[in-house]
């Protein structure tokens, strides 16, 4: 059974349509305030929900790796649905103008590379699991433009900075079915390009590849796009795809040019399910 059909049987047997709360599901304290932050007090809708996506096994991979994903965006009760990429880490704005302008803590996970799981990558070393802590800022250039930037700096597995840019266009086709895509930019470091991309001698002695070192700037170009329907007040099914393509550094790696592929694809599917909470 191909991929697509897994997922589409998860996705089917998840949205059974349930009937939409009148009250808040839970009420919870009021944590501290915070100076020149709203005050968290007052209604929340809370969205939550898991895909599957299939990306490529580890940067600059010609495999692709199937593995979930989750689906999490927080908003004001009684405002309007605001738009979640799925190429947009897990976020949470603490400031908000009110006038198009978010911003606020961000962070990602980033699994593992194990040479021992690809055969092109023997005589490679290990790179552990990578945690990226940083933060992010949006702006609506107009109601159905938005701009997003996050920039993070990678613990554990890799102590680089990566910094992403997005544009995406929001383009209602019905009451329920949004349409969403743009372009995509990454930069990042010398250390992360190193980590992910660089050779070593005793590597390249090792995995009969040529030894690299590589350096940091623009990592990829590419773009984006989503489905979103809306099945009910409460549930969503969405689906996108994303594609990448290697440049600089990362795409002149022997990694890539002679083991693996420059253009990057992923895509995959998910549902998710909306609630509200009272904080007072």
């Amino acid at each position: 059974m191909s991929r697509f059909r897994v997922i589409c049987g998860v996705v089917g047997a998840l949205t059974v349509p349930v009937a939409a709360h009148a009250q808040p599901v839970a009420t919870l304290p009021a944590p501290p305030a915070i100076p020149f932050v709203p005050s968290p007090v007052g209604g929340w809708t809370v969205t939550v929900g898991i895909g599957g996506e299939a990306a490529p096994s580890y940067p600059g991979a010609d495999s692709q790796r199937f593995s979930p994903v989750p689906i999490i965006s927080v908003r004001r009760a009684g405002t309007p649905r605001q738009f979640k990429g799925m190429r947009d880490n897990i976020s949470f704005a603490v400031f908000d103008n009110g006038a198009g302008f978010r911003a606020g803590p961000a962070g990602k996970y980033r699994r593992a590379r194990k040479a021992s799981d690809y055969s092109e990558l023997t005589g490679l070393k290990d790179v552990d699991y990578a945690i990226e802590i940083g933060g992010f800022a949006e702006y609506y250039a107009i109601d159905w433009l938005r701009l997003r930037a996050e920039v993070r700096r990678g613990f554990n597995g890799h102590e680089g900075i990566v910094a992403d840019f997005a544009a995406d266009a929001i383009v209602p086709l019905s009451e329920r079915l949004t349409f969403a895509f743009g372009p995509r930019y990454t930069v990042t470091d010398s250390k992360f390009a190193a980590t992910y991309f660089g050779v070593t001698p005793v590597e390249a002695l090792a995995s009969g590849l040529a030894a690299y070192n590589a350096g940091g700037g623009s990592s990829a170009v590419g773009a984006g796009a989503q489905l979103r329907y809306q099945l009910d007040p409460q549930w969503e099914v969405r689906g996108w795809v994303e594609y990448d393509r290697l440049l600089g550094s990362a795409a002149d790696s022997p990694i890539v040019t002679m083991r693996g592929n420059p253009n990057q694809l992923t895509a995959g599917v998910g549902v998710a399910y909306s609630f509200d909470i009272a904080i007072r």
